[in-house]
């Protein structure tokens, strides 16, 4: 089954005009799954540079293009102020859930648009903690995890609601805004969401801010206890807000 935040990253590719041919930054690439799904896009006339701050995540991709044979990216260590020597040329910066981590995020976006050239295009994807229900079914064990989340992106100083803070932060840097697009993760009885994966994954970090214990997670069983609560209830229930932008350089 397809991750339904991927999809909602291709769909902004698509619709800011990323293309074959392009040469396009990934800002914060982490393990670089967006910079692959840029190669694919950009096709073998087009490049594609990742840049993140951690030399692990950078390994991690590198290893990755190796293993697949992938030749149309580069993997650049640094930040939103990378030294990069065709400054100016580029035709577009894409960024996944990283601008919300900036302290300023007006200047973070304005040190990318140096990067490009006139015309080209800034993309984010990021997530907002904004909290939509309908008031209607109790689902605690939902509200605790979000919980969770919540208190660990505010722990690290992280922006819980950039994605309505995207359009401005865009036009203060200088931007034309073309689009924004929220769009919603929602769970079913019947359809759900890697929540433990994602767990997992932070669990580390919600550790280190003693915001949890393992025990109280139980991240073995805490898909199945989410689907549990659900399907009981038969509900429905908005986990979290995308939000999509796309920029243009004047």
């Amino acid at each position: 089954m397809s991750n339904p935040v991927d999809e909602m990253t291709k769909r902004m590719l698509e619709d800011a005009g990323i293309r074959p041919g392009m040469r396009v930054l990934d800002i914060g690439c982490g393990p670089g799954w967006v910079s692959f799904m840029l190669a694919q896009r950009v096709g073998k006339e087009g490049h594609v540079y990742g840049v993140d701050r951690d030399p692990r995540m950078l390994e991690l991709a590198r290893q990755k293009a190796r293993d697949t044979g992938v030749k149309n990216v580069t993997f650049l260590e640094g930040g939103f102020d990378v030294s990069f020597p065709e400054r100016g040329t580029l035709d577009a910066v894409v960024g996944r859930r990283v601008l919300m981590y900036q302290p300023n995020a007006v200047q973070a976006i304005a040190q990318l648009a140096d990067v490009i050239r006139p015309g080209g295009v800034i993309a984010f994807h990021e997530h907002d903690m904004v909290t939509a229900d309908d008031g209607r079914t109790s689902l605690p064990l939902h509200d605790r995890v979000r919980s969770w989340l919540r208190d660990m992106l505010r722990a690290e100083g992280a922006n819980l609601h950039m994605g309505f803070d995207l359009h401005s932060a865009l036009t203060a840097a200088g931007l034309i805004v073309e689009r924004v697009r929220a769009e919603a993760n929602v769970l079913t009885p019947t359809a759900s969401y890697p929540i433990g994966a994602i767990i997992r994954a932070v669990l580390p970090r919600l550790l280190q801010h003693g915001i949890v214990t393992e025990a109280e997670v139980n991240v073995e069983t805490l898909d199945d206890r989410l689907t549990a609560e659900r399907r009981e209830a038969n509900a429905t229930c908005i986990w979290e807000m995308v939000f999509c932008a796309w920029a243009r350089k004047q």
